[in-house]
Formats: C-alpha cells, structure tokens, sequence
C-alpha cells in the first residue's frame, strides 16, 4: 500500500523541525540585516520540467517559522508542470521569508526530483499492468517522504521498512539453515505478514514456492530466466524482478509476465528539481 499524506503528518513535523535545527542553529544572523517587522511578497518557479512534489513540507517550514500570511499554490500537488511555471507566491515577515527559502526548496525539489523520476519509469511500463516498487535505499531520514514521491510519481511502495513485511534474503537463508526452515519461522514469527523470498536460481525459486512464499524477488535473473521462471511459477506466488534492471530492458522485463520490478534508483540517485524563488521588491512595513 502506498503512503498516504494523511498518515506522515507527524512525520513532516518532525523532518522539518530536524532541518530547521540543522540550518538556522542559533539564528540567521544574514536576516538580522532586515528589519524585523518588513513585510514582502516572494514566488517559487521551477526551471525545469517536473512533477511538483512535497507542499506539505514547504508549507511545514513556513508554519514552524511563523509569521507568514499566505501561501497560495499556483498548481497542484502531483500536477506536471513545464519549466518556468509559477508554483507558488508566499506573503509575510521578510525574514522568515528568507530564513525559510533553502529549507523549504530542499524538500520541495527532491521530492518533485524522486516524484519526476518515478513518473518517467511509470510511463515507460504504461498499459502492461506491472508496478514498478521503489526500495529501502533512500536518504537516512526522508524514507516516508520520498516513499511518498514516489507514489505521487506513479509507481509504489515496497515494504516501509523492516517491520511491515519479511524478506528473506541470502544472508537470513544462510543463517537459518535454509529456505524451508526460515519460511516455516517467519510464519511462526508473525503469520499475517507477508513474507517475500529472494532466489537467485530456478532451483531456489522451486524452493521458495515449496515453502510457498507469498512473493519471490527474482534476483539478477536474466530476460530469458524470468520468463522460465514465471512458466515454472504458474501463479502460485506474485513474481518480483529485482537487479540488472536498465530503462532499455525494462518494458521487455515487463512483458515476462512478472508482477513488479524494483529499483533502487527511484530513491538511491537523487536528482534534485531546478527551483528559484525571489522576493519581490515590494517591501511593507
């Protein structure tokens, strides 16, 4: 189930009040320059196409700073917007304005980076019925909110993180003495969890579906492997393709008859969106 904003509004609080203490520290000495009770007006554009992204946290900033007036947003969230499109004008305090800028663009275009990213790789598996997953390699912090992008983006979330669903991977195979016996005590653990199996052969996929595994990440399997795999699984578990995966192989991998690909690159390279804003020369005491 993809994350909803509904369910991170504690956790847009807290991600901006840790940014917050991290970039205004004791105080903005530059904002000390203005007077303290000036009143502009500022907009955002965006100098780039984009899926806009991550208004909650923008607005977050603002709220915590205080003194604010109005944020008006001149496009919605999840909207695609071509370069140089107004996305926003904010009025109020002059230095909260500006002791808020970085903070709040810093949100906004990495998560309209991971939001525009995901869309691309959505629109390249149009029509297929394959969901493209995103993973747990995110930034130390932001894994809701760019989880979140990615939603907004068109693809979806893969487990949260290691308490919502097991996945047994090698290493848990190697330590528990098996496929078979970590299946049987993950099922003791927790029986209404999921649990996901990665296989690197169609030896272990036959493993895996003897234990019967509620989903098994294929890994690193080659196109014709998948398909092999996928004629072998008969549907006994959903089928997730996961490493060697590139934007030229992708729609074939898609047409394997898999249910999902992961790919860590929806969150792990992070490509921040181009955004500008300016403080207009309006200034009111």
């Amino acid at each position: 189930m993809n994350l909803l904003l509904n369910d991170l509004r504690h956790d847009i609080t807290r991600a901006v009040a840790t940014t917050l203490a991290e970039d205004v520290g004791t105080g903005d000495i530059t904002a000390q320059l203005i007077p303290p009770q000036q009143q502009n007006t500022a907009s955002v554009i965006t100098r780039e196409d984009c899926v806009v992204c991550g208004q909650a946290w923008f607005e977050e900033v603002f709220t915590q700073l205080g003194g604010i007036n109005h944020i008006r947003w001149q496009v919605q969230e999840g909207e695609f917007v071509k370069a140089n499109t107004l996305l926003v004008t904010l009025q109020g305090n002059t230095r909260n304005l500006l002791t808020g800028e970085r903070s709040a663009l810093n949100f906004l275009q990495l998560l309209s980076g991971t939001a525009t990213t995901s869309r691309h790789y959505a629109q390249k598996v149009a029509g297929t019925g394959l969901k493209i997953l995103d993973t747990r390699k995110t930034i130390p912090g932001l894994r809701n909110a760019q989880k979140y992008a990615v939603a907004i983006g068109g693809c979806h979330n893969h487990r949260i993180g290691l308490y919502d669903a097991f996945l047994i991977k090698e290493n848990h195979i190697a330590a528990c003495g098996g496929i078979q016996a970590a299946v049987a005590t993950a099922r003791s653990v927790a029986p209404d969890k999921k649990i996901e199996v990665e296989v690197e052969s169609l030896a272990e996929l036959e493993l895996a579906l003897a234990a019967k595994a509620d989903i098994i990440m294929l890994d690193n399997f080659s196109e014709d492997a998948l398909v092999s795999a996928v004629a072998l699984n008969q549907g006994q578990a959903k089928l997730e393709a996961s490493g060697n995966v590139t934007e030229q192989s992708l729609l074939s991998i898609a047409r394997s008859g898999v249910d999902y690909i992961s790919i860590g690159a929806l969150t792990k390279h992070c490509r921040a969106i181009d955004l500008s804003m300016r403080v207009l020369e309006d200034p009111q005491p």
